[in-house]
């Protein structure tokens, strides 16, 4: 039986390509169909900043073409996917938001793009960041502000909140950001969908910037995806992972390691270090507990090691001498409010000194190795992305803003700086606003992530897609 166009925007990726694969519909039906949710809804929100359309019906006619002919068909056949405007894709330029970089044209695909092409996905457009990729709320200088589709008066997250609210209104299926800060967690949170940051070196990263990034950048920043539903991620991971030649780190781990035994443990975190949790994250992350519990999983409350010593590592692996010397030469021809977020960033991590810097490269090895010890008796860590619920829109730069929302991320930033897979997800709604969980693995298990994450999932729902609301 076909499927009205009317639900195809509604669908996951992996059940758009079932029904295009079993011709329920076509490719050109799935592509017009989120092209027509663009169009009614993007204006609200203002997500999607560059509309692929006519080469999006171009290759699913082609799509439609394999399918009748009864070719032999790839994993994403026919399913389009948006792209993070900081992140290589070609034909459109990588402006990361920024008007210096309007005509920054890559000349090939970011790898994870070129991957998910050869998986039969078909690039659909791009969606916003905010200038440069920093700060905690999307808004750049080439397209403005996105809006959270839960309540407009409020953040979309950052720096992925284009492909967030994009993934929640309906207008794509799948998305591709970026993570640092807790770019593609925090944006996860704010809008109610899924997020895979996974284990440093697990998908290719390299775009058209110079290859000497700092090596602090290099070793806290990932590419992972994002959805609505976690068999989407896992899909995706499984099409993007793997290694590649333009990015050294990449390595070849498998995708599945040994079972970890049963019960599998959970560390439940409700308030990393103590340092105060909102009420309506404290209840989001019962819920995920209790939902862990119910698919057998052995949750207690307990912490793993110096969460807040690893968020500072990670301030101070950012804050070498190559940043600051890059800072006070870009510094000055930056938007006014990324060079706010940048100050106050620097503020905070304190002048850059060769020892302290020296000794945060240091101080990860023994945290990794700590962490390592925690998680062979508890393999996964449930706790929130942010302390807090999201913020009013605009209001990141606020004073004493960017000091507050680190304390926020403390345990987001923590996985960052040891380079640890993680998965967020919604577990319900609380004062009108999404609740989101983070579930926090070993190093290359994003398997056991994806599996606990998909027992929530399975228990609690998925929230989205939803009409923009005021």
């Amino acid at each position: 039986m076909a499927v009205t166009g009317s639900d195809l925007w509604r669908m996951g990726a992996g059940e758009l390509a079932g029904a295009i694969r079993s011709k329920q519909a076509s490719s050109r039906e799935v592509v017009e169909s989120h092209l027509r949710r663009i169009s009614q809804v993007n204006p609200a929100v203002n997500a999607v900043t560059v509309v692929l359309a006519e080469d999006a019906l171009a290759a699913a006619a082609a799509a439609d073409q394999a399918t009748a002919q009864g070719a032999e068909l790839p994993p994403l056949h026919g399913v389009p996917f948006t792209v993070k405007a900081n992140i290589d894709l070609l034909g459109t330029p990588t402006t990361a938001g920024l008007r210096a970089l309007s005509d920054a044209y890559p000349s090939q695909d970011a790898p994870q793009v070129g991957r998910l092409r050869g998986a039969g996905a078909i690039p659909l457009g791009r969606t916003n960041c905010p200038s440069l990729a920093v700060r905690w709320h999307t808004e750049s200088e080439l397209w403005g502000a996105t809006v959270n589709p839960w309540d407009r008066s409020r953040t979309p997250g950052a720096s992925s909140g284009g492909e967030a609210a994009a993934l929640a209104t309906g207008m794509t299926p799948l998305g591709l950001g970026n993570d640092g800060l807790g770019s593609l967690r925090w944006p996860a949170q704010c809008c109610g969908i899924t997020a895979l940051k996974p284990t440093f070196g697990r998908i290719p990263h390299a775009t058209i910037e110079p290859a000497e990034v700092p090596i602090g950048v290099q070793l806290t920043d990932v590419e992972g995806p994002l959805a609505r539903r976690i068999a989407d991620l896992r899909i995706a991971l499984e099409i993007m992972a793997g290694p590649h030649w333009r990015d050294p780190w990449s390595v070849p781990a498998p995708l599945r390691g040994p079972d970890p035994g049963k019960p599998i443990r959970v560390a439940l975190v409700m308030d990393p270090c103590g340092q105060g949790t909102a009420k309506q994250v404290q209840d989001g992350l019962a819920r995920a507990a209790q939902a862990l519990r119910d698919a057998g999983y052995a949750v207690e409350e307990v912490e793993p090691p110096s969460i807040d010593e690893a968020a500072r590592t990670l301030l101070a692996m950012l804050n070498t001498a190559e940043v600051q010397a890059l800072w006070e030469t870009m510094g000055p021809t930056l938007p006014l409010p990324t060079q706010r977020f940048f100050s106050a960033f620097y503020e905070i991590a304190g002048p850059s000194d060769p020892v302290t810097t020296l000794q945060s490269f240091m101080t990860r090895q023994s945290l990794l190795r700590a962490w390592g010890e925690f998680q062979e008796s508890h393999p996964l860590i449930a706790g929130p992305v942010y302390t807090g619920v999201p913020f009013e829109a605009g209001t990141d730069l606020d004073e004493g803003k960017v000091a507050e929302t680190i304390r926020g991320m403390r345990l987001t930033m923590a996985v960052n700086a040891l380079g640890l897979p993680a998965v967020a997800l919604p577990v319900g709604l609380g004062e009108g606003l999404p609740q989101a969980v983070q579930l926090i693995g070993p190093r290359f298990r994003e398997d056991l992530c994806l599996d606990a994450a998909a027992a929530i999932e399975d228990r609690l729902g998925i929230i989205t897609p939803i009409d923009p609301r005021g």
